[in-house]
């Protein structure tokens, strides 16, 4: 989609997702969530297998967890599923420490891209479905900003390379130019940010 020499760590905003479940409330698991047709349950799966497929893009450990698309089976969590999130996620963020993480070609969801690529495309999803789950659970929600910045250029340009103006999630949700840079990168997601439980 585009590639970058610019590298962040994703291990500031990987503590955040991390925070953010270890506060989600066994009576919240069935709840929805601002994905449509997901609840909680299956948002906080989704988040343990994209951290385990982003890992081994990663570390270019490429087979079944990189080459599944994301849509293949929907996700859901199993017992012991908040240490399996925190141990993934601390995964994640130190794979991406790695400088030759950044390099070459790599494979997520089944698609081989530049690794600075796959690095914007966890960070985002890591961005966009931290700010799933804060909203679906009620929690406060504020991103890493180096995070933040990262996902909302990548969120950009993927909605102007689209011809029908879908964002990476859905179409494309109008937010004025002025709101806030989270705002506008979970607009350009497909989301609306002032959706509520």
């Amino acid at each position: 989609m585009t590639d970058t020499t610019a590298t962040f760590d994703l291990g500031p905003q990987a503590l955040i997702v991390a925070r953010l479940a270890e506060g989600v409330r066994d009576e919240q698991l069935a709840d929805g969530t601002p994905c449509p047709g997901c609840a909680v349950r299956n948002l906080l799966g989704h988040l343990t297998g994209l951290s385990v497929a982003f890992r081994d893009a990663a570390r270019k450990d490429l087979g079944a967890r990189t080459g599944t698309a994301p849509d293949a089976a929907g996700p859901d969590i199993g017992f012991g599923w908040r240490e399996e999130l925190a141990k993934a996620l601390d995964e994640l963020a130190e794979a991406w420490r790695d400088p030759a993480a950044w390099t070459g070609m790599t494979r997520a969801g089944g698609v081989d891209l530049p690794g600075a690529v796959a690095a914007a495309v966890a960070v985002d999803e890591l961005v966009i479905h931290g700010w799933d789950l804060a909203r679906a659970t009620g929690q406060e929600y504020a991103p890493d900003p180096a995070a933040l910045r990262a996902s909302h250029d990548f969120l950009r340009v993927a909605a102007e390379q689209s011809d029908r103006g879908d964002g990476v999630f859905g179409p494309v949700v109008p937010v004025p130019d002025d709101a806030p840079l989270l705002d506008r990168a979970v607009g350009l997601s497909g989301r609306d940010p002032g959706w509520t439980r």
